[in-house]
């Protein structure tokens, strides 16, 4: 299993932003990790940009978007996008997408939200022709109608991963993508839905097994601290639960919240986590790094505790 980080989005103004993501990458690669992955939430930095920014300043890391919401721009733009942010990266993109959430598409961004899988699979045959360029894009479907000139291709293999929660979508995941990114899947979710579903439909398909990107939190802290690492994990990290996509994930597995996923305590208690997401088949952990404490400098301290003893544990689950 491939341990990587989340990255972004940080609060404060963008100058500052820029350079704390491009330190944290900067650190990741350095630090030996395998990836870094990009969340793209509706309020913050655009996940495609913040890539080239960090593909820039790395050389061997891959970056992945954690995802790129489909229903927000058109299939050619997003290609286009990504087709940049891969050169920019040197070939190093893991491009994320999935067709979000109904409170952000039709709440939001007052786009229609019906039937996203359908949705999801008529994209895919538009921006699947992109990213196979340069040349024409010719696709005809029940949602779009495009015939597009594009002279940018691929500078090297350029993975497409779905976020996949239900049985249609992970099938679809399976069938036309390289793998899933889940966030609010625990092990027994990871182990009895998500793996057999996408398996199935990549071997269905001729494809190659499918990578599986689970997100969690993280807090090394002590055994007496671990209560107070998933309350914080449900305060600032809570608000997707009232996804019923995510709710209905959660139902899969034993994890009710998110404070029930973070791997919270001392190192072997988080290494074991981490072991017990592997057996389930996860191939790519992403983590996100929790610190506890009062104060900015204990929250400081406590996020670079974590991320140093994540650097050391990759080596033991990879």
């Amino acid at each position: 299993m491939r341990v990587g980080v989340m990255i972004g989005p940080e609060r404060g103004d963008s100058a500052r932003k820029v350079a704390r993501m491009i330190d944290d990458v900067t650190w990741a690669e350095q630090a030996g990790l395998d990836t870094a992955w990009v969340p793209q939430i509706p309020t913050d930095f655009d996940a495609l940009t913040a890539v080239a920014l960090m593909g820039a300043r790395t050389e061997r890391i891959e970056i992945g978007t954690a995802v790129v919401p489909l229903q927000a721009q058109h299939p050619i733009a997003l290609a286009r996008q990504a087709l940049s942010a891969q050169a920019a990266t040197g070939g190093r993109l893991a491009l994320g997408v999935g067709p979000s959430h109904h409170w952000i598409v039709r709440d939001m961004l007052g786009l229609p939200y019906e039937k996203p899988a359908a949705f999801t699979r008529d994209y895919l045959d538009v921006l699947d022709a992109a990213l196979r360029g340069p040349g024409p894009v010719d696709v005809e479907n029940g949602t779009f109608t495009v015939h597009n000139p594009l002279d940018l291709g691929p500078v090297g293999p350029l993975p497409v991963l779905i976020a996949a929660l239900g049985p249609v979508m992970l099938a679809l995941a399976g069938e036309r993508a390289d793998g899933t990114v889940l966030w609010m899947a625990d092990e027994r979710a990871v182990a009895d839905h998500v793996v057999p579903r996408i398996t199935k439909a990549a071997e269905g398909a001729g494809r190659p097994a499918p990578r599986v990107v689970a997100g969690i939190p993280v807090c090394l802290c002590r055994t007496a601290e671990v209560d107070a690492a998933r309350e914080r994990a449900n305060r600032i990290l809570g608000e997707a639960e009232i996804s019923p996509n995510y709710q209905r994930l959660l139902d899969y597995g034993d994890a009710r919240d998110i404070g029930d996923l973070c791997a919270a305590g001392d190192e072997a208690a988080i290494l074991a986590r981490f072991r017990r997401f592997a057996d389930a088949g996860v191939t790519d952990l992403s983590v996100r790094l929790l610190p506890i404490g009062e104060g900015r400098d204990e929250l400081v301290a406590s996020k670079r505790r974590t991320r140093d003893m994540l650097a050391a544990l990759a080596v033991e689950v990879r």
